[in-house]
């Protein structure tokens, strides 16, 4: 027998699951997060999980693993110091960057850009000239760059970054350069941007390449580090990364392209949302994140995550497909703080994070936190026990909130009903940013909640966005690490190719994606997925002429070689209406061309329930009774543990349900139905 094993680390929790390819069965574990160096919780969360299954580590052939690393070394800060080759004349595209004015009343604004990843003492100029035809307008000096590389030499840069002036259009002198770059500067690590990212617009190209060098070396050494730790006790382990964009990458390639990396702990959430919902029956969601230190939502549209070409971290946005995920400071951990200055509720972005942690854990911290709030309410019972073993105190959790709520001139209770309602409104306006903001109408999706502490807050939310039913999967708190251990190994190939619909045809098209399907499956085959396993399809970024927003767009190639260019064109012009209410008769022009390969899915199948009968009603799951304060006001609850639930139980609210990772709160006038997969469907009660 042979195990996949699906890792997440969180700002506070580090999630596992482990899956017997063979059986299917599947043991999960969630132990602390470890700060200072992820790997030491993940190492820890193997020990546990394969404990739990009463395994050896040895018998885990795959690692499928999503990362913060690449998104923590961005937000921080605390990258390499990245050197950057310019063709002549473009030493300062980094701080023109691309211009912004706050509009409407904001015009007024300063607008005040943050530093260059890579600054204008460790960047210099090759003479050489590209012209956006593919052509040489100027070779290359390489004498002169010789000297100018010891002007690097001297600022001791850790990682080097070339982006030359059209190089997307012919990779040559780029080349070239990396050639004069590796005798000079022998060691450090050298991205070329006709590599990252083969585009035009020559900002959007470089600053995701600098990106790349910026966090490369910090994701490597991590990288490094945990494969030589997993190797330790199993030569033949096999680590994967996850994508931005839902997919795996191999090792070895998420040490060479960590800038895919950036969004890859929140895209293993929406890939383990999909495959929920997919085993249930349900193909348009919202997915609904929360965690211990911030909360993740996105759209998902038949089956299919939202993607968006460009990816953002802090005030960095480089051009990389990722998941539409959006993110706000509001966690388990978020703490709540009223300013002097306004005496006014507020609730994040800081977080108590991992260490101290919220007050009830009992691991030092004293600052009045979500966590706390959910406690004194009694939605979080002292019959919790985090991950297993961690004890809940509530009286320390009174004792939290008691400031707040005597700056509010409130009761304890009261105050903690304030922070949960304040930090419910922050994660709805994430929503709406995905759906309503889109030209998506949230009731028709359904909402998904998980994390940690998403199923605590999960029905809250869908009464405000009237998003129903809401879904509470089998061990949401590892949902994400569901994500990890069920996707694809997944690579892309683009050009661009600027030409209006009029002077193109399917014919030219089918022969460039031909080329760019080789080049992505050529990849997958480096990281050990036949051809035979894969599949790929096809995008096209497309604009009206004359506009500079561009739409991406998928297809099929046998459709467009069929159907002609509408195929394309019509899509783009249903796009545009959705976002914008309006379509013009102006003629379509194409930018860029992209092939996307995917490796098959991963063979796991959600477990059903035993059905509930006659014998088995929902009592048999309930462990008591408990007092909640909801709607304003004290009120009975149930208590239930989830492990004994059975398909068909109906859980009328209020009720509280237990599991080892995390805790649902079904509201009053609320029943929760459970699937045959042990989904928790809540809805209004009809």
């Amino acid at each position: 027998m042979t195990y996949r094993l699906g890792v997440d680390v969180g700002g506070t929790f580090t999630d596992l699951i482990l899956v017997n390819e063979s059986s299917g069965d599947i043991h999960t574990a969630k132990v602390p997060s470890t700060p200072d160096d992820s790997s030491v919780g993940v190492m820890n969360g193997v020990e546990r999980v394969c404990g739990n299954a009463g395994i050896d580590p040895s018998e885990i052939s795959q690692v499928m693993h999503g990362t913060t690393v690449a998104t923590n070394t961005v937000l921080t800060g605390s990258g390499s110091k990245v050197g950057l080759v310019t063709t002549k004349g473009y030493k300062q595209v980094l701080q023109i960057a691309r211009s912004y004015v706050p509009g409407g009343l904001g015009g007024w604004v300063i607008y005040n850009k943050s530093d260059p990843l890579a600054p204008l003492a460790c960047t210099i100029e090759a003479e050489e000239r590209m012209g956006a035809d593919g052509k040489p307008v100027r070779g290359l000096d390489a004498k002169a760059l010789e000297k100018a590389m010891e002007q690097l030499k001297e600022e001791n840069i850790e990682a080097l970054t070339v982006s030359l002036i059209n190089s997307y259009a012919n990779p040559k002198h780029e080349k070239a350069v990396e050639r004069v770059a590796r005798k000079a500067l022998p060691g450090v690590p050298i991205s070329l941007s006709s590599s990252v990212v083969p585009e035009m617009q020559e900002y959007e190209r470089t600053i995701t390449t600098v990106a790349n060098s910026y966090v490369r070396p910090k994701v490597a050494e991590y990288v490094k580090n945990l494969e030589k730790k997993l190797k330790k006790g199993n030569k033949n382990i096999q680590l994967n990364i996850l994508r931005s964009d839902g997919g795996m990458a191999s090792s070895k390639l998420a040490q060479q392209l960590p800038v895919n990396l950036l969004m890859s702990g929140p895209a293993g959430g929406v890939s383990g949302a999909c495959w929920v919902a997919k085993q249930a029956g349900f193909e348009n969601l919202l997915t609904f994140d929360m965690g211990g230190t911030s909360t993740d939502v996105a759209l998902v549209q038949d089956g299919k995550a939202q993607l968006r070409r460009e990816t953002t971290v802090g005030d960095v946005t480089v051009r990389a497909s990722s998941v539409d995920v959006r993110t706000v400071g509001a966690g388990g951990g978020s703490i709540a703080h009223v300013p002097e200055l306004t005496g006014a509720l507020r609730v994040g972005p800081e977080s108590a994070g991992a260490q101290p942690g919220p007050a009830a854990y009992n691991k030092g911290g004293v600052l009045p936190t979500v966590t706390d709030a959910n406690v004194v309410l009694g939605y979080l019972p002292s019959e919790v026990r985090l991950g297993g073993d961690m004890e809940i105190r509530k009286d320390l959790a009174e004792k939290a909130i008691k400031p707040i709520a005597k700056a509010l001139g409130i009761s304890v209770k009261r105050a903690a009903a304030g922070i949960i309602d304040i930090v419910n409104e922050n994660m709805y306006g994430a929503l709406r940013l995905v759906s309503v903001e889109q030209g998506f109408d949230p009731r028709d999706f359904a909402l998904i909640g998980f994390g940690g502490a998403g199923p605590l807050h999960a029905n809250a939310l869908g009464r405000l966005m009237n998003s129903w039913p809401v879904i509470i999967p089998p061990g949401p708190g590892v949902l994400c690490a569901y994500g990890d251990a069920t996707t694809r190994v997944r690579d892309e190939a683009s050009r661009t190719y600027i030409r209006r619909f009029a002077d193109t045809t399917t014919a030219d098209l089918g022969k460039i994606y031909e080329e760019l399907a080789a080049k992505a499956l050529k990849t997958l085959a480096q990281q050990g997925v036949p051809a035979k396993e894969c599949s790929v399809s096809c995008q096209a970024d497309i604009r009206y002429q004359g506009q500079g927003l561009q739409l991406t767009v998928d297809f099929d190639l046998k459709a467009l070689k069929k159907g002609g260019l509408g195929v394309i064109g019509d899509p783009f012009d249903e796009m545009h209406k959705q976002l914008f209410t309006f379509a013009l008769d102006s003629d379509k022009e194409i930018v860029n061309l992209r092939a996307v390969a995917q490796g098959k899915s991963a063979e796991i199948e959600a477990r059903k329930l035993p059905k509930s009968g006659s014998r088995t009603p929902v009592n048999a799951a309930k462990l008591g009774n408990t007092t909640v304060f909801m709607d304003g006001k004290d009120m009975d609850a149930t208590l239930y543990q989830r492990s004994k639930l059975k398909a068909g139980n109906k859980i009328e609210g209020p009720a509280v349900v237990l599991e080892m990772d995390s805790t649902t709160v079904i509201l009053a006038g609320h029943t929760g139905n459970v699937d045959e997969f042990g989904n928790i469907l809540i809805a209004p009660t009809s």
